[in-house]
């Protein structure tokens, strides 16, 4: 079967009453949890993963893809009405978007973030329906040296997204490298690190420790930051949240730019939205005829990065179903629910669970939809929720957060687990260490490790294995360069800042 055959199965599989209902259910509480301000999509999915735990893996699956995509609509609501990003790709959303409401033009600026959305969410999807399993077949051929020594390539790259430190990289991505050798040993069935505690025999729960690290360290951090930024006025009624003809003219090629360019952006491990909205955003700026108006309230400014964002969901897709590999830290609880679900991410993903896959493709194409029909008309209850004071909002979401973890296994030790790994997130905020390597780290090492065992048992314990198969020497090579280009990169930008100290 093609692709188009296969798509076409998954939507009748999608257009079930059962998980149509749980998609939309999923985009509105995506887009709920997602414009409360300082969570972002890994924190949106993480709070309510254990929600989907109960359902089978299509239907599960399927609403943790809506709320992935209703969390990343989510976030332009709160950049534009209160300058704060809902995540961090709406940082430069906020740019433009914030101006455009002090113009008096919050419906407009708001109307062209769902819209561009919409478009570029719907051209990201056909690219992953098309690109996805042409990748899966080229990695369908992949040994355990080629599978390890992609692992380890992908470890290198979660650094990438330690910003400014390289240190502070290291240290996130070996705590969770360390965090996840906890429990038992496949091979030998010997515990490691659980000081004899039975709870901890079956390692450390994913849940419990990306809620931990994402919401509750980032609500311990928000309550810190409390604000009483206004919130601009919304005027009710789609007609006044549409944007006039000439908004929508300025804004078709930012849109169609921002598309192309997340949709790439995101099928890079490590990059992620936020990388993909500021090269947009750039892109937008450098072609425009008014590049002067950027900054003041452009709707160029918000339309390209708001498309840039979404498109670079499907994009990011490609390497998590077809590979393994999460590019960020929203890709690593989605590779985690698929791992709770006994699915294995990567090139035989596609041929063993094509009733799991394609369903989950073709619901993006239906909740790009669903959010365009359902965010327009709620935007004004959307700003009224934006309202609610601080005291009331984060309670509320520890409380959910509790419930979730604990309901997962019915177990109090998962919820102290979580306590200690929000007080962990939070200690990271506050340190500027990036959470995103270590839950990266956690998900990859234990398929790391078993591919490099099952690499040492073919070799006879030779590590010669990795350069004498083509592709595993080019991705060890290629972890080389990476590792050398990051250090001299960093020492590099550090002796330019010692120079400008003394100068």
């Amino acid at each position: 079967m093609n692709s188009l055959e296969l798509l076409l199965s998954g939507f009748q599989a999608a257009l079930t009453p059962i998980n149509l209902f749980w998609l939309v259910v999923g985009c509105l509480l995506g887009t709920l949890v997602g414009i409360l301000p300082g969570l972002g999509p890994p924190a949106t999915i993480a709070i309510l993963l254990p929600l989907a735990t109960g359902f089978d893996p299509a239907t599960g699956l399927i609403m943790m893809a809506g709320i992935y995509y209703g969390a990343q609509y989510g976030g332009s609501t709160t950049a534009i009405l209160l300058n704060i990003p809902g995540e961090s790709a709406s940082v430069v959303t906020c740019i433009d978007g914030y101006e455009m409401a002090k113009n008096g033009r919050a419906g407009p600026a708001l109307g062209i973030a769902a819209i561009g959305s919409f478009v570029a969410g719907t051209i990201g999807v056909i690219g992953l329906t098309f690109l996805a399993p042409v990748v899966a077949g080229l990695a369908v051929n992949f040994g355990p040296p080629e599978y390890s020594a992609l692992m380890v390539f992908a470890l290198v790259l979660v650094i990438m997204l330690a910003g400014d430190s390289l240190l502070k990289g290291f240290i996130a991505m070996f705590g969770g490298l360390f965090l996840a050798v906890i429990g038992t040993d496949l091979f030998s069935g010997q515990q490691r690190f659980t000081d004899g505690r039975i709870e901890l025999a079956g390692g450390i729960e994913f849940i419990a420790l990306s809620v931990g690290v994402f919401a509750v360290g980032e609500v311990l951090v928000n309550i810190e930051k409390e604000s009483n930024k206004q919130v601009f006025q919304v005027p009710s009624g789609i007609k006044n949240l549409l944007p006039s003809w000439g908004d929508l003219k300025k804004s078709r090629i930012p849109i169609l730019q921002g598309s192309v360019v997340g949709f790439f952006i995101g099928i890079l491990p490590g990059a992620g939205s936020t990388v993909a909205s500021f090269v947009s955003y750039i892109l937008a700026k450098r072609m425009s005829k008014t590049p002067e108006e950027f900054g003041t309230g452009s709707i160029e400014g918000v339309a390209a990065p708001e498309a840039a964002n979404n498109s670079e969901t499907g994009g990011a897709m490609i390497p998590l179903l077809t590979l393994g590999i999460p590019g960020s830290g929203t890709g690593a609880v989605l590779l985690g629910a698929l791992v709770i679900y006994g699915l294995n991410p990567g090139p035989l993903l596609f041929t063993d669970h094509p009733d799991v896959v394609w369903p989950i493709i073709a619901s993006m194409y239906l909740g790009n939809v669903a959010l365009l029909v359902m965010n327009l008309p709620m935007v004004p209850l959307f700003a009224k929720l934006l309202k609610t004071p601080y005291k009331v909002m984060y309670p509320g979401i520890l409380l959910i957060s509790v419930v979730g973890v604990y309901s997962v296994n019915f177990a109090i030790f998962d919820v102290w687990l979580l306590v200690i790994f929000g007080l962990l997130g939070y200690v990271m905020k506050k340190l500027d260490i990036p959470p995103a390597p270590l839950v990266l780290a956690f998900v990859l090492e234990p398929i790391a490790e078993n591919a490099i065992r099952q690499s040492f048992l073919l070799s006879n314990n030779s590590p010669l294995i990795y350069l004498e198969r083509p592709i595993s020497a080019v991705l060890v090579a290629l972890t080389v360069l990476l590792l050398v280009s990051l250090s001299f990169g960093r020492s590099r930008d550090v002796r330019k800042q010692v120079v400008e100290i003394d100068d």
